[in-house]
């Protein structure tokens, strides 16, 4: 089994409220997951209206696949128009 963690920080400097960022937040999850059947949810930064901290995880039996859909996942932040890819973190994690 592989398994595949992306936790990126995203930021939405033009959110005035929690909503506007739930708004962004709940949009990028549904997409991502719906792409990529991917798991999505907000892990850190949850008061902050103009942070979201996203953890993605994605289990596989191939490493290739993993790092192909998290690679595709980053490329696809980074064109978002609504928030800005700050900063991400990626862990591939093999089993037996």
């Amino acid at each position: 089994m592989v398994v595949g963690i992306l936790q990126v920080e995203l930021g939405i400097d033009w959110a005035t409220s929690l909503k506007d960022k739930r708004r962004v937040v709940t949009s990028l999850k549904d997409r991502l997951h719906r792409a990529h059947l991917v798991s999505v949810a907000e892990v850190e930064t949850q008061d902050d209206h103009h942070v979201a901290t996203l953890g993605i995880t994605l289990a596989s039996n191939s490493v290739p696949h993993v790092q192909s859909v998290l690679d595709t996942i980053l490329a696809q932040l980074a064109e978002q128009r609504d928030c800005v890819l700050r900063n991400h973190a990626k862990e591939i994690l093999t089993g037996r």
